[in-house]
């Protein structure tokens, strides 16, 4: 995970520690330094961004004789990520299901994404987590994609959860209604409402998802994004929040992602949250993104 930044990175710090750090001198290394985060997939405002507080925090930096020039520039990096990584609101799932059970009414959320992200077997593991603690109900709100009402009922059986479902081509906001609509009548906890994968430009698709936060009204809009799509993946997120006004986002098959870019910059881009990360196809392959372990690992030798 991550491997091609870690080793920029730190090729980076070595090179920089050796330097003098006057202007004239950081400019040049913050170049490759850009260079090398637009090459692992960093969108390019977060790889500005991450250049200018570098060149802001080391240009004219006086270091002492005995100091540790490399640990002063790892730490001036590692400081910078986290600053990028940690959106100004968090979101936590497991605590908005509790405060929605408190209130005797079910949790609703809406899942967003294009086709091939793994949206669908990501509901699955989040209603896997859920189940530790809360009922949960699945709604077939992808009317459009052949086998996509069968794949989620498939995912359900073995996860041991019920599903709301109509006929295909039937309205997607209409299930997710009476989706809704069961879990109140059985006092059930989350309902997790999938959705057809759709490409970002597909207006009238993004409308009908736009019909569904209106008739449902969601207490969370999740972005589900394929690490390895890097900028796209932060392109689409973008493109879904004007729509619908995501809340949060998840990324998958964050194992194979050896670029890494797309996780350091759709909570920027998005002032929105990363909340998990994909690494399998287990329905236990879901862990909470947490910065600063990726930042260990991006910035470990």
């Amino acid at each position: 995970m991550l491997e091609n930044l870690r080793e920029g990175l730190n090729k980076f710090i070595e090179k920089i520690a050796t330097t003098e750090l006057k202007p004239e001198d950081l400019q040049p290394i913050l170049w490759d330094l850009k260079l090398l985060l637009i090459e692992n997939d960093v969108a390019l405002v977060v790889a500005d961004k991450i250049c200018e507080e570098v060149e802001r925090r080391l240009s004219g930096l006086r270091v002492r004789r005995m100091e540790d020039r490399k640990k002063i520039v790892k730490e001036a990096l590692r400081s910078i990520l986290l600053e990028v990584l940690t959106p100004p609101s968090n979101v936590d799932l497991l605590e908005a299901a509790e405060k929605k059970r408190r209130m005797k009414e079910p949790l609703v959320v809406l899942f967003v994404g294009i086709h091939g992200t793994g949206k669908t077997t990501t509901i699955a593991k989040v209603a896997n987590l859920l189940l530790k603690r809360y009922s949960v109900v699945l709604a077939c709100s992808d009317t459009h994609r052949a086998g996509a009402i069968e794949q989620l009922e498939e995912h359900a059986r073995r996860i041991g959860v019920r599903t709301i479902k109509h006929q295909y081509g039937a309205d997607a906001a209409a299930v997710a209604f009476d989706a809704v609509q069961y879990a109140k009548a059985r006092g059930i906890n989350v309902v997790l409402i999938d959705t057809a994968g759709r490409m970002q430009t597909d207006k009238n698709l993004m409308m009908e998802m736009e019909k569904i936060v209106r008739v449902v009204k969601p207490d969370l809009v999740i972005f589900v994004g394929d690490a390895l799509a890097g900028n796209d993946a932060v392109y689409q997120a973008e493109e879904f929040d004007k729509f619908v006004h995501i809340d949060a986002s998840i990324l998958t098959k964050m194992d194979a992602d050896v670029k890494g870019g797309a996780s350091i910059s759709i909570a920027y881009v998005t002032k929105k949250p990363i909340i998990f990360i994909g690494t399998g196809q287990g329905y236990e392959d879901l862990e909470p993104f947490k910065p600063d372990t990726i930042i260990n690992n991006i910035l470990k030798p």
